[in-house]
């Protein structure tokens, strides 16, 4: 998949990094609300397989402090954690070495919390000529002011923000791309409320396809 610029994301430019999504960490969320922070990550997470885009996960003291992975993620993204002690997963060699070999600069990361865990890898990836763009929607802090104040720390280092849906939007951009258009629209009726729900609308009422508890695998023409 080509792209206008180079400025926008691509299936074939970009790494999906989740950090430290855990219970114990979830516990002291409070920028977001945890349910739609669940929902937004597990989008994220699904927009990574559908795309085929590499994807790294990461854990901090999951025995000793914050609990194991939360279960949904590891169900849709299926593969082995990371495992760190350090709040900065740039200051662990395992994390920098799995995102060498993906051979990506584009870091798309969504992490817990959005002072610490987000902050710190974001800082250090681009003062190492990474280009990253932060989850906001599926990361979280312990209060509001926290997660804004390190959000614009971030984009004042040249950081960029988006949001779960603005993700998938911008990997599928076309839809006359067939290969990923039913995937695409799947998604965002499984976790995009209002969006999701004129996706079945226009397919029910005004395409006239018929009622199903499944979005029928064609494009309108």
């Amino acid at each position: 998949m080509s792209a206008a610029t180079e400025k926008l994301l691509t299936p074939d430019n970009c790494v999906f990094v989740f950090v430290d999504h855990q219970p114990q960490m979830s516990f002291g969320v409070t920028s977001i609300d945890r349910q739609l922070l669940k929902n937004n990550t597990i989008a994220m997470a699904k927009t990574a397989k559908h795309f085929n885009i590499p994807t790294i996960l990461t854990a901090v003291e999951t025995e000793s402090f914050s609990g194991y992975i939360w279960p949904e993620l590891m169900e849709v993204l299926q593969q082995d954690p990371i495992e760190r002690t350090s709040m900065n997963s740039w200051e662990d060699p395992k994390f920098i070495e799995a995102l060498k070999a993906t051979g990506r600069k584009k870091i798309v990361i969504a992490a817990l919390w959005t002072e610490a865990c987000l902050i710190f890898p974001t800082i250090c990836a681009l003062d190492e000529g990474y280009d990253v763009i932060m989850n906001t929607d599926a990361s979280g802090g312990t209060s509001q002011e926290a997660h804004d104040a390190a959000i614009r720390r971030c984009e004042m280092h040249g950081a960029q923000s988006i949001t779960s849906v603005q993700l998938l939007l911008e990997l599928q951009r076309d839809w006359a791309r067939k290969e990923t258009y039913v995937g695409t629209t799947d998604i965002a009726r499984e976790h995009f409320g209002a969006y999701g729900m004129g996706i079945d609308y226009a397919a029910t009422l005004l395409h006239d396809y018929p009622q199903r508890t499944t979005h029928p695998h064609k494009v309108s023409k």
